[in-house]
């Protein structure tokens, strides 16, 4: 921390702080999810090709949506319980009334 010419305070911010936590490149949560998945197709169909092949989607699916967009995890979750505010597929008409002796 240093005070700048005018007086005001100037903090140091380091990129790697804002940086999302990621494994192999994927978000962490969207990982384990992959990760989960696997292990359950593998589970369920006694394949370990199969484990292995859904792992590998997924995982790549996750890579691609932390490229994109690290926060849109949250952004999907929250978005079916918020509603919503404007639709513009929605036509609903309106009525105008003129009055002339006002």
């Amino acid at each position: 921390m240093s005070n700048g010419p005018n007086g005001r305070r100037v903090n140091t911010v380091y990129r790697s702080i804002s940086r999302p936590l990621t494994i192999l490149g994927a978000e962490r949560k969207l990982f384990f999810f992959a990760m989960c998945i696997g292990a359950a197709t593998f589970n369920l169909l006694g394949s370990l090709l199969g484990g292995i092949l859904m792992f590998l989607l997924l995982y790549f699916i996750a890579r691609w949506a932390t490229e994109t967009d690290p926060q849109i995890l949250r952004f999907l979750l929250t978005s079916t319980k918020l509603r919503t505010h404007y639709d513009p597929a929605k036509f609903s008409p309106v009525t105008i009334r003129r009055v002339n002796h006002v």
